[in-house]
């Protein structure tokens, strides 16, 4: 009796952690790799204690995110900012939606290994900038706001090329995907990238940039579906991206290279 006692209890013991596991919630969420995988990834083993796993699927553009998160091939993404997912859903018919309060930001700026300073860029001289609506939109109102370019609305976060109404350097600006700006830096005179990819270069807006945005308002957040974002997994992970663990680390990382907004 006392064994079937034993073995009862064992299979109890066995019984309890199948069920302990089922209740563990797959997430899948789609990340640039720098910062927001590296945060997201700080903060798996918290989730995992909260029965969340966490899967983070790292991508090096800005479209794929959001179309497999529309297809539901994945569950929500952190990469983005409040303008861009606008700007992609009205273009594309997406009915992606913001699933957290604003995380991080990251300070949008100007590299170069040619010049020192501003004053230094030559007439003509070579600028590329991110071709992505949102992105070129907020490099021509940084170049604007460096006195480098005139436009119609310094403003206006959708202003494009054709809304330049003055160049007093005849500068030659070229729109290119935002993850080969970083690559071809050398091949330029001025690049105007976006933190996370210059993160990933080993560029630090902070320290290496001509300029930069001083006061950003491009915070990045979760994005998800109408039908999931309210789901106890998602705001879980919501809670932990505007925890105090994610500040610590945000801060402790990227010495001001990232800046929490929360």
């Amino acid at each position: 009796m006392k064994r079937l006692a034993n073995i009862a209890f064992t299979l109890g013991l066995i019984g309890f952690s199948a069920s302990s596991l089922a209740e563990n919630i797959k997430l899948t969420v789609a990340a640039s790799p720098v910062p927001h995988a590296e945060i997201l990834q700080a903060l798996k083993p918290t989730l995992a204690k909260q029965g969340v796993d966490l899967e983070v699927k790292i991508f090096n553009d800005y479209v794929l995110p959001n179309t497999q998160v529309q297809e539901k091939r994945l569950d929500a993404n952190f990469f983005q900012h409040t303008p861009y997912l606008d700007k992609f859903n009205k273009d594309r018919g997406t009915t992606l939606v913001a699933a957290s309060k604003p995380v991080h930001i990251e300070p949008f700026a100007a590299y170069s290994v040619k010049v020192k300073k501003v004053a230094d860029l030559k007439e003509g001289a070579l600028v590329v900038i991110p071709n992505d609506p949102t992105n070129a939109g907020r490099a021509l109102l940084l170049l604007a706001q460096n006195g480098l370019i005139e436009l119609k609305d310094r403003n206006n976060i959708q202003t494009t090329v054709r809304d330049i109404t003055s160049n007093p350097k005849r500068l030659k600006i070229k729109e290119l995907e935002a993850a080969t700006l970083p690559r071809i830096l050398n091949q330029v005179d001025l690049a105007l990238i976006n933190a996370n990819y210059a993160l990933e270069a080993k560029l630090n807006p902070k320290r290496d940039s001509l300029f930069a945005e001083s006061n950003s308002p491009y915070a990045n957040l979760l994005v998800a579906r109408p039908d999931n974002k309210d789901s106890a997994a998602i705001k879980q992970l919501a809670a932990a991206l505007n925890g105090p663990e994610a500040k610590r680390f945000i801060e402790s990382k990227y010495q001001g290279a990232v800046v929490a907004a929360f």
